[in-house]
């Protein structure tokens, strides 16, 4: 019996409000599978800029809150889109200091199921 694609998560990317400044910092290690879900959480007490080349300003995430894109909803296998594997995240500052809180990511992927 097939059973599609089953879903898989890597490890929580974490960047402490003492890395974070006005220029982009790496959040962790690259994504390591083709990502299908990506949460972004701002726990900071600022805004942050994210950016998925390291120079762009992609998005904005207010401070204590997040983003949650489901690129392939209800998809299967190769369908839907994708975040790429190997694609870095990063974010900086809007305009003031950032003075507690943290930054973190969390990605599921899917895996071949049986």
């Amino acid at each position: 019996m097939a059973y599609g694609t089953r879903i898989a998560f890597e490890a929580v990317r974490e960047l402490a409000f003492g890395s974070i400044s006005g220029t982009y910092a790496g959040v962790g290690s690259p994504l390591g599978d083709h990502i299908r879900i990506l949460t972004l959480q701002n726990s900071c007490d600022q805004d942050l800029y994210v950016s998925f080349d390291g120079s762009t300003n992609h998005l904005r995430i207010s401070e204590n809150s997040f983003k949650l894109f489901d690129f392939s909803s209800n998809k299967i296998r190769e369908d839907g889109l994708f975040l790429a594997s190997g694609t870095q995240i990063y974010v900086k500052e809007v305009s003031s200091s950032v003075s507690s809180g943290t930054f973190w990511i969390e990605v599921a992927y899917g895996e071949g199921g049986k």
